[in-house]
């Protein structure tokens, strides 16, 4: 009866607020909050609360790995990352315990420990959010990553210190971690590409990082992100992230129901959700003239303030350990934060066109060295997003064309390009400024090789805005994107599966010699 309850009011609940314009994850809090009203009449089994809890651990175990193997170490110790993460957690902590303190009259411990949970960013909301947008790899969720890093860092702290959750001398075996690298890379080379892959996945996150870690005395949240760190550079890492993804989606459901299962709140509860609530602006404001001190530009600042506003699990998880008194007030602050980030994060990029000319106000003269604004020379051929299609577009053009320039939000994929003497240069494509001032003069072909169907809407409509003629060909997943892409100026559109088979049958043709009638070659 437990997985007929769950899994029906996740997914209907889920369907529902999708409707309306929101993200699934807001249904499944609602039905968390259903199950634990309706539960007991219809028969939900006293031990629900505790296998939920399980799944949704395993979920955010499997979710920090697949965050790890899209990270590198290095950004964790960047300037805007490491500063930005203290300067905003002692303002908020400060500001937070002085409100309750003087406000709520709690007792100060109280009100630090509060203070505490509520400055924390919601990893799992960010990484949701960052990942349904392909933007994990771009530079300002990057950045927004690398600060929820540390937030976690500073949690373990603070559960050490007032929850006696301190390492065992056995923890200073894990320094030997990344002596370990290439044995561990050579497993995955090892394990192949079959279900194996997938439980390989499921050993390093909840085996490994998980209950290795935790043996020690340590967080198994951080162990799983460090056991996906330790893979990052691998060059299958992102075939072992899509190989877990729809598991890691599963468990996830059990995150946001458990938060929601947490307890029924009366109304004393309600009203601290709501005050909390209304300060959750100033906690994204707070993070974007952080942001801006470090001389990022305003819209990659507001994008990822955008990212990082929301209340964290890790509070719940401090509550629980040494505050239990206020789960459930703080599940609801959570609750409602996730409900009011999910849709501006949503909307963030146009959000920020609407405010760009009063944003920028407060944008420092001289940028960050990874925003500086991109000149295309005389590039005869444009591709955006040089993942796996438009690296091999761009193989398929070299021979043929030695004018030809691509860009990608990625630092470090750019890096690897140009090792491998691709001309690949940082932009931001759903960045107005980086359009505002573009010489398309000399371009005389775009290919659109992004994985975000709105990336490439916005990419094509800002190239005709900027009265460029020529053809914008782009490839879709989804047969529903191609007449949004035609709409926003694409001239030739393709269905990357169906292409994909069409190749295949072509080949085969040819080496049997057989004539195929003709076809409209996939695309339109």
């Amino acid at each position: 009866m437990f997985e007929v309850i769950c899994v029906t009011f996740a997914f209907f609940f889920g369907l529902a607020v999708k409707q309306v314009g929101l993200p699934p994850l807001v249904g499944f809090l609602a039905a968390g909050f259903a199950i634990n009203f309706f539960g007991p009449a219809l028969g939900l089994p006293e031990e629900s609360g505790d296998i939920l809890k399980y799944v949704a651990h395993l979920g955010v175990l499997m979710l920090l790995f697949a965050v790890g193997l899209k990270l590198r170490l290095g950004q964790i110790t960047q300037p805007q990352v490491l500063g930005g993460a203290l300067i905003h957690f002692g303002i908020s902590t400060t500001v937070f315990t002085l409100g309750l303190a003087l406000f709520l009259q709690v007792d100060w411990n109280t009100a630090l420990l509060l203070g505490i949970a509520l400055s924390f960013s919601s990893t799992v909301f960010s990484a949701k959010i960052l990942e349904a947008k392909r933007d994990i790899g771009a530079f300002y969720g990057r950045t927004a990553i690398g600060i929820l890093i540390v937030q976690d860092i500073i949690a373990l702290v603070v559960l050490a210190i007032w929850g006696g959750q301190a390492p065992t001398p056995w923890a200073l075996g894990l320094l030997a971690l990344p002596f370990l690298r290439p044995a561990l890379h050579w497993l995955l080379d090892f394990t192949g590409h079959d279900e194996l892959l997938v439980l390989m996945g499921m050993l390093f996150a909840l085996v490994l990082g998980g209950m290795g870690f935790e043996s020690v005395g340590l967080s198994s949240e951080i162990g799983a992100l460090v056991m996906g760190l330790l893979l990052s550079t691998h060059q299958r890492s992102k075939e072992l992230a899509e190989a877990i993804w729809a598991l890691k989606e599963v468990f996830l459901v059990g995150f946001f129901l458990q938060i929601g299962m947490s307890g029924l709140p009366g109304w004393g509860e309600l009203a601290f959700a709501l005050a909390v609530g209304l300060v959750l602006p100033l906690k994204g404001l707070l993070f974007f003239f952080i942001l801006l001190m470090f001389r990022l530009r305003a819209r990659t600042a507001f994008m990822a303030a955008a990212s990082l506003t929301a209340y964290s699990e890790f509070g719940l998880i401090v509550a629980a350990a040494v505050l239990p008194e206020w789960l459930v007030p703080l599940a609801m602050a959570v609750s409602l934060s996730f409900i009011v980030a999910a849709p501006i994060n949503r909307f963030a990029p146009a959000l920020f066109d609407r405010l760009e000319r009063r944003l920028e106000r407060f944008e420092p003269s001289k940028v960050h060295v990874d925003e500086l604004p991109t000149d295309l020379g005389n590039a005869r051929i444009l591709i955006l997003g040089m993942g796996r299609t438009g690296t091999a577009a761009y193989e398929h053009l070299r021979p043929s064309c030695d004018r030809i320039v691509a860009i990608d939000a990625d630092p470090y994929k750019i890096d690897s390009h140009r090792e491998a003497g691709r001309n690949v240069l940082f932009a931001d494509v759903e960045d107005t400024g980086f359009w505002r001032g573009l010489d398309v003069s000399h371009l005389e072909a775009v290919i659109l090789a992004m994985d975000s169907v709105e990336a490439k809407e916005f990419a094509a409509r800002a190239l005709r805005r900027k009265g460029f003629e020529g053809p914008i060909v782009s490839h879709a997943l989804f047969e529903e994107h191609l007449e949004r892409l035609k709409s926003a100026g694409a001239t030739q559109t393709y269905l990357t599966m169906r292409q994909a088979g069409m190749g295949l049958a072509q080949q085969a043709a040819r080496s049997i010699d057989l004539d195929l009638a003709p076809s409209e070659e996939g695309g339109t």
